[in-house]
């Protein structure tokens, strides 16, 4: 049993879960037969799919630090954390404020049963892990760990990466985006990267079919579609943007990689 009071023993493998797909399109071991198995199709129809899932890495890497090193923020919020890639969005953002605290939020037990490697914070900083769902913001909002770790009155970023394509319009993906950065103060951000159709609308829809097939909810989103959740917020050039041209740092041009392999729109809003 983990602290969070969910018995790890519980994990279930008799379905795909998304987080572990993610995990093997990024070469990592956290995963189960069926999850190799749903994943590996999704390869078959798009081949794109582990470059697009390091490509998503990468622009995490390079949010998180602009923002630490130049929006200055100190806390953040990262719903729907998947298992642990080092380096982690705390790793990220403690190597430029190592005064850093940041709260990871997720709904798969396997990531609940790696939440030790989510908290190997600096001595400066802190870090704590919520066993929660997207789909129910107040769970998140009114958790303990994150009144304990991060002061609501002083700017968060709030990170949803590679998230919202799992929540259908059924779940009301923009009424929860909006309550999250309600709850949010001003000079606070907002950090999205969603799966696109634009560059390649069929294989798309082979690939949401992958997803749907094992039980998984899945739905794909246009660039103006996805543009609707900064409404309201600053959005930062380059805009709602594919992530290889989303800052780039000079070690990581990319040039070499074409938005349908990609597949992806990014994009980071500031709360006025």
């Amino acid at each position: 049993m983990s602290d969070q009071g969910f018995p790890a023993a519980e994990i279930d493998t008799s379905k795909p879960h998304p987080a572990r797909m993610y995990d093997f399109y990024l070469g990592g071991k956290d995963h189960y037969e069926i999850d190799r198995a749903a994943a590996s199709h999704v390869v078959s129809v798009f081949p794109g799919i582990k470059t697009c899932a390091q490509v998503n890495r990468l622009f995490m890497h390079r949010a998180t630090r602009w923002l630490a090193a130049e929006a200055g923020i100190r806390q953040f919020l990262d719903i729907g954390t998947g298992i642990p890639t080092e380096p982690n969005l705390h790793q990220i953002a403690q190597g430029v404020a190592p005064d850093a605290k940041i709260v990871y939020a997720d709904n798969d037990p396997i990531v609940l049963t790696h939440a030790r490697a989510l908290l190997r914070s600096t001595a400066e900083g802190r870090t704590a892990y919520i066993h929660a769902d997207v789909r129910e913001p107040e769970s998140i909002l009114t958790a303990a760990e994150l009144h304990a770790t991060l002061d609501m009155s002083r700017p968060v970023a709030l990170s949803l990466n590679a998230l919202l394509h799992f929540v259908p319009d059924e779940f009301k993906p923009y009424d929860l985006v909006a309550a999250l950065v309600d709850a949010l103060p001003s000079g606070s951000y907002l950090v999205i990267s969603h799966c696109t159709p634009d560059f390649a609308p069929e294989t798309w829809e082979k690939v949401i079919d992958v997803y749907r097939s094992g039980g998984i909810f899945a739905q794909v989103r246009s660039a103006g579609e996805i543009a609707r959740f900064f409404d309201g917020l600053e959005l930062l050039e380059p805009g709602v943007e594919v992530p290889h041209r989303w800052k780039p740092d000079a070690d990581q041009l990319l040039t070499d990689v074409t938005d349908a392999e990609v597949s992806l729109y990014v994009g980071v809003a500031r709360k006025r």
